[in-house]
């Protein structure tokens, strides 16, 4: 399923995939298969997203 949460999240803090990825130290490709939902990143993952992007848990990644 795809994560428009965190597409929309991101996009509200006007970042791109790229600086995304940088801020939590991952590749680009990583964030896109997480927003496609390719990809279902670590617990550990999720919590630096969410610093990152001033968002829970909740916010991003539960319904």
């Amino acid at each position: 399923m795809k994560n428009l949460k965190l597409k929309s999240a991101r996009a509200a803090k006007d970042m791109s995939q790229q600086q995304l990825a940088d801020a939590v130290c991952v590749s680009r490709q990583t964030i896109n298969a997480i927003e496609k939902g390719d990809y279902n990143p670590t617990i550990n993952l999720c919590i630096t997203i969410c610093r990152v992007l001033d968002k829970t848990l909740d916010d991003l990644f539960w319904d």
